[in-house]
């Protein structure tokens, strides 16, 4: 301390004054850095107590795959409910966006049990596999091959083509867009097991639901409950939204005649829906001038020939067609 009561003060004075006060700081400084470690320490302990307190407590932290594989094993086993096996898939599909999971499920025999989910007679059963299938087809070059082995594609396509509840095909639709986007040998195996007849009996099929719609606005002759049915046919702009506009543009270049016939009929099926993708889509104008110019030179040769409604003279008027609604 120094003596307040004087007005002089020698340097040894200053330099004792300064060293206690330095010291003091530290030691204030001291206590202030082991409160904060202490207050760490309470926040963030080491994992190995944790681990001790969690088997403490009887709690298990599983990894993604254990539990793909207990919600497979959960969906598979006959002591299921109905119930568990929606829920068990509904969870099932959170994890199979992941690209390394949805392989994971592949490795593990998982994906081909979500497969043969699609032949079960409960509706929901069939919706939530495809479902499942359409997170794990997505972008997953690998898990769509399994998958066309595995005869997902078949599958999916019985399920277009029968009686079956709406959102089952909803479902059923986003699976197989996933399973053929960017997958050249998929859609082929689509063409040849009758996908797009399939696709446009499902196009017309609710074509007329949405006209009966109308139809039966205007007369009102309707109840409530079978207009509410009507409106609840969104299956067009599911389409749309899926990317079935660019799947079935992008068919339109394979070199079959007959593929390319089918192909046709189905962008004019899907016409009403697509039209502004069509029209922005630079590679399917390009398609079809190159088919026009094709097929005028072969329509050219049946006339020559003294076929006056030659089978190219066909294709070419539905081409022409086409490019005409496209302007």
């Amino acid at each position: 301390m120094l003596d307040i009561n004087t007005n002089t003060y020698t340097s040894q004075d200053l330099k004792s004054a300064l060293a206690k006060f330095k010291e003091g700081t530290e030691m204030e400084n001291s206590k202030d850095e082991l409160a904060r470690q202490a207050t760490v320490k309470q926040l963030f302990r080491p994992i190995e107590e944790l681990k001790k307190e969690f088997d403490e407590l009887n709690v298990v932290l599983e990894t993604d795959m254990q539990i793909m594989v207990r919600l497979i094993n959960k969906f598979n086993s006959s002591s299921s409910s109905l119930e568990e096996k929606v829920a068990a898939l509904f969870d099932l599909e959170y994890y199979v966006h992941q690209m390394d999971n949805a392989q994971d499920l592949l490795s593990f025999g998982g994906l081909q049990v979500v497969i043969n989910g699609l032949n079960s007679t409960e509706p929901l059963v069939k919706e939530y596999a495809a479902f499942v299938l359409g997170a794990a087809f997505s972008s997953n070059p690998k898990v769509q091959v399994e998958a066309i082995e595995g005869g997902a594609l078949q599958k999916l396509l019985v399920i277009l083509a029968t009686e079956q509840p709406l959102p089952a095909k909803k479902k059923v639709l986003f699976a197989l867009c996933s399973l053929l986007r960017h997958f050249p040998y998929a859609q082929q195996q689509f063409l040849k097991l009758g996908g797009l007849q399939v696709l446009r009996s499902l196009v017309q099929e609710k074509s007329a639901k949405m006209f009966a719609e109308e139809e039966a606005e205007l007369t009102q002759e309707s109840s409530p409950e079978k207009l509410q049915q009507y409106r609840q046919v969104q299956l067009l702009p599911g389409l749309r939204e899926q990317g079935w506009c660019e799947i079935t543009a992008q068919l339109l270049a394979l070199p079959e005649h007959d593929a390319r016939e089918k192909v046709l009929q189905t962008l004019g099926a899907l016409l009403a829906t697509c039209r502004d993708r069509y029209r922005q889509d630079l590679e399917l104008s390009r398609t079809l001038g190159s088919l026009q110019a094709e097929y005028q030179a072969l329509a050219s040769l049946e006339l020559q020939e003294g076929e006056d409604d030659g089978y190219f003279r066909e294709l070419l008027a539905s081409i022409d067609s086409l490019v005409k609604e496209l302007r």
